[in-house]
């Protein structure tokens, strides 16, 4: 899965997922996973810290239940949730991206060899727009510094030099 929940994002997610109404943490679970539409799912060892995190911080509650913790968003996540807007409809944007890439890739793994591309050209061709489409999104990323693009550029630099030394 690529980075689409780094650098507090989750967390922002987690956030969106509570100001739609009380949960509790495997509920949190199975909303991710079918937004994912099943191809990702975060472990328990991801979730239940980030919510005892959140809980510190002062953005959510919990109150007991059933046997559970029900985690409900506070007036403090409702103002980070109203300041990070924008990163959240990029989130979102991304989220609808990767499940697009993860869904095609799943079909086509449905599909099987035989289904697949016979001309090694045209693997190669998917994978260079992959890397096209990964490129583009770290450049239009707000998050991107200059070294993080330098760096990108460094790899594919080496990656076409690589190519040119191959036997022809």
């Amino acid at each position: 899965m690529s980075a689409v929940f780094s650098h507090g994002r989750l967390r922002l997610y987690l956030l969106t997922l509570m100001s739609e109404g009380p949960r509790h943490g495997y509920e949190l679970i199975r909303l991710l996973e079918s937004r994912f539409l099943g191809l990702y799912a975060p472990s328990a060892g991801t979730i239940y810290p980030r919510l005892a995190r959140m809980e510190a911080d002062g953005l959510i509650t919990h109150t007991a239940a059933g046997g559970r913790k029900v985690y409900e968003i506070t007036d403090a996540g409702r103002a980070e949730l109203d300041h990070r807007a924008a990163e959240l409809a990029t989130l979102e944007s991304e989220i609808r991206e990767s499940v697009a890439g993860l869904s095609a890739l799943a079909a086509e793994v449905r599909r099987g060899p035989a289904a697949r591309s016979r001309r090694p050209i045209d693997d190669l061709e998917r994978h260079v727009a992959r890397l096209l489409t990964e490129v583009r999104r770290l450049a239009d990323s707000e998050r991107a510094g200059v070294e993080a693009l330098r760096s990108a550029s460094t790899v594919v630099d080496t990656a076409r030099n690589l190519i040119r030394r191959l036997p022809r």
